[in-house]
């Protein structure tokens, strides 16, 4: 009975641990978003590289899963962003935007990220797009 009492307890903590643990990586994400701006260095659709059209463009995400697009040092447009740490994937909407910000709306999968960078993937309807941001 005194060993079973040890693994009961164990098995009770666990699923407390883990959300902890997502908690904890959700926390991380908001953390490295939120902290500084962010430029599109690298925008590919089709195959087309259209990097150029995110020219002058800044992005600052908030905690409460707003973000900033910041045209020449004004904010041009408010969207929605999240992230998912478990899954690597992120999400942004533009509501009513017009090109280019309107390609940065949908699912994305993160292919690749550190603190200070994010490359990420979308493959739609016979469409495919990468990008990449750079903190600034």
């Amino acid at each position: 009975m005194k060993k079973l009492l040890p693994a009961l307890c164990l098995i009770l903590l666990l699923p407390g641990c883990k959300k902890a643990i997502e908690q904890a990586q959700e926390n991380a994400i908001i953390k490295a978003m939120t902290d500084g701006q962010w430029a599109v260095t690298n925008f590919v659709q089709n195959s087309n590289d259209i990097t150029t059209d995110f020219s002058g463009y800044k992005f600052q995400y908030y905690s409460n899963k707003t973000v900033d697009a910041i045209k020449n040092g004004l904010v041009e447009m408010t969207g929605t962003w999240d992230g998912d740490a478990t899954t690597m994937t992120t999400s942004a909407n533009f509501t009513n935007a017009s090109s280019p910000l309107s390609l940065i709306n949908g699912n994305w999968h993160i292919d690749n990220n550190s603190w200070t960078f994010v490359v990420a993937s979308q493959a739609t309807a016979g469409e495919t797009k990468t990008m990449r941001l750079d903190k600034q």
